[in-house]
């Protein structure tokens, strides 16, 4: 696919990691505008061309950044379909203080030829985990400061890592919040938590909100038959089989239908999207009773992990010694990939780490995917676009834009670089979120300059332009 250029106009500067880019509007407004939450906790919203507070909730995730990167803290924000009215948001956050040793010692590299790497269990769940996460329902009282009314989920992660990104976003089919949750953490998903319907890691979870369920003592649990027979009954299960996840997004269609994305972070070697129009909503509490009764609950899209990552099955790769420049390509979990081939959807677009081919990129992690719907740029009009964090091999680093189409056949689709019109000069840019407005019109780019939470208020949000 060729190559489109594209201009970015940047909005605000100096601000820290942008994770979420999202437009709401306020009560008693009629005007649209900008809410950019960073990963240190801020919430900031852009007025008439000046940025503002709107919720500063940095002392209930600070602590957790220790000298760089990091995939905690302010992970989602989400209006309610009728915020203007109600005031109604949600927030997805790691909490501060609730730090633990980790599931595991050490990392995880599962080995072929050690059969005991690739069946292991996460034990001592109430002592051996990293931290909890938090999803909760907030209010923007009239005249008044935010405040938090209702807690939705507390869960306990095994590892810093794989917590979600942009992870709460409403359906505008359904009205219900949905909550994209990684697999856990670490890496290859050591505790296959992402195949297992029993598990909330690794899933795409509907919570209906208007359920009276929720109160601010929930318990803190990691799998769905740990939860009160009232909260199970708010949850259903959309997908499985998911690594990590930057967010889901809306395209609409003629007939008042809704096209999915939902962009699965790689292990090593591929960054994928997926699509889906049509799909089964899986009650929560049909998929503890199935469980308990050692039925495997079916029609639940399926990504593939942790026995495919993207188009292939997942491999381990190691240096070759006597050709460095070469790897070796081993299936990690060869039984997995075969017994999951024909319950997995395909994906949309599969970008490699390391591509030959010249009109493509190196990726290393996929940031956001988005339908742009706008007419500024009409060679982008009805495509998808996406991010990646950083090229392989370029310097000073630089993040990527793409773009492909919407499908309707079963294949894999090609993709074409978005080329940007902007001089970063000498300072780096990873791509570290991409956001949308309500219709999806107008398309947000959040840049950080460093690759570390703790190298604050280097972060510009541009909007991308003819």
């Amino acid at each position: 696919m060729e190559r489109i250029s594209a201009g970015l106009r940047p909005i605000v500067n100096n601000i820290n990691l942008p994770t979420v880019l999202k437009t709401a509007i306020l009560p008693g407004e009629s005007v649209e505008r900008l809410f950019i939450a960073t990963q240190v906790g801020e919430i900031l919203c852009i007025r008439d061309g000046v940025i503002e507070s709107f919720l500063d909730i940095s002392h209930r995730v600070s602590g957790i950044f220790e000298g760089g990167y990091d995939e905690r803290g302010l992970l989602g924000l989400a209006f309610h379909p009728e915020f203007n009215i109600n005031g109604l948001f949600y927030l997805h956050y790691s909490i501060a203080g609730t730090q633990g040793p980790g599931a595991l010692a050490g990392p995880f590299i599962p080995d072929p030829c050690d059969p005991e790497t690739l069946s292991l269990e996460w034990t001592n769940r109430n002592t051996r985990y990293d931290h909890i996460d938090t999803v909760e329902e907030w209010i923007l009282e009239p005249h008044g400061q935010p405040q938090q009314l209702r807690t939705l989920l507390n869960l306990r992660r095994p590892f810093s890592n794989h917590n979600g990104v942009n992870s709460l976003n409403f359906s505008p089919e359904t009205g219900k919040l949905i909550l994209t949750t990684g697999d856990g953490g670490s890496g290859y998903d050591p505790f296959n938590l992402a195949q297992n319907n029993i598990e909330i890691a690794g899933k795409v979870i509907e919570i209906d909100v208007e359920q009276a369920a929720f109160t601010n003592s929930a318990p803190v649990v990691s799998r769905f038959d740990e939860l009160p027979v009232d909260f199970q009954e708010s949850l259903s299960v959309i997908v499985k089989g998911v690594r990590n996840i930057p967010g889901i997004s809306f395209q609409i269609i003629d007939n008042g239908q809704y096209i999915k994305y939902l962009g699965n972070v790689g292990q090593n070697l591929i960054e994928s999207i997926f699509t889906f129009t049509e799909y089964s909503s899986i009650p929560v509490t049909q998929i503890v009773e199935e469980y308990t009764n050692g039925i495997e609950t079916e029609n639940i899209i399926n990504l593939g992990w942790r026995g495919w990552e993207g188009d292939l099955p997942t491999l381990t790769t190691r240096v070759c010694p006597a050709s460095p420049s070469n790897n070796e390509k081993v299936i990690a979990y060869y039984d997995e990939a075969i017994a999951t081939s024909t319950l997995r959807e395909l994906p949309l677009v599969s970008y490699y780490h390391d591509d030959p081919r010249e009109d493509k990129f190196r990726g290393t992690a996929l940031t956001g995917v988005q339908p742009y719907m706008g007419n500024e740029i009409p060679d982008l009009t009805g495509k998808i676009i996406f991010s990646d964090f950083v090229q392989q091999n370029v310097s000073p680093p630089r993040g990527v834009l793409a773009y492909t189409d919407t499908r309707s056949s079963c294949r894999l689709n090609d993709f074409g670089i978005i080329e940007p019109n902007y001089d970063f000069g000498s300072r780096p840019a990873f791509y570290v979120s991409l956001g949308a407005n309500r219709n999806s019109s107008s398309i947000y780019l959040g840049v950080y300059a460093s690759s570390n939470v703790t190298d604050f208020n280097q972060g510009t949000v541009f909007e991308l332009v003819r």
